[in-house]
């Protein structure tokens, strides 16, 4: 929450390449156990929703697939888990369950080798979240 109180430049992600300011990934977007064609309301915890994406902040940044699909998620005030999100779930929505190999957000990887602009998508066929286990009586 913290992120998203403080006043925080939103940078224009060619911008930082130029100046080669590395991006940092909020490390909440690995635990969201976020099923990809489903809304984003439904994370575990929506509170990581208002959290930016990168540190520091940009105004769009590119998500790649493994399959070459990409999508973009947009916010002038800064790119937000909800931004990715969302931008995710738009390409996915209309997709059946038994359509998806790996249904869930395992999180994102930022590869400057392999493109500045661009995080890298990770799936798994399981939630990633932590699981909640009840006792036996």
């Amino acid at each position: 929450m913290a992120a998203t109180a403080k006043k925080t430049d939103v940078r224009n992600i060619n911008d930082l390449e130029k100046e080669g300011i590395e991006l940092k990934i909020s490390p909440e977007t690995q635990k969201t156990g976020w099923k990809i064609n489903t809304s984003p309301s439904t994370v575990d915890d929506p509170a990581v929703l208002k959290e930016l994406l990168t540190t520091p902040a940009v105004k769009r940044i590119d998500l790649q697939f493994p399959l070459g699909i990409e999508v973009t998620a947009r916010n002038l005030k800064g790119v937000t888990i909800k931004d990715a999100l969302d931008a995710i779930h738009k390409a996915y929505k209309k997709r059946a369950d038994d359509e998806l190999d790996n249904p869930y957000l395992a999180g994102f990887e930022w590869d400057k080798e392999e493109s500045w602009t661009k995080l890298i998508v990770h799936l798994s066929k399981t939630s990633s979240a932590p699981i909640e286990k009840k006792k036996k009586k």
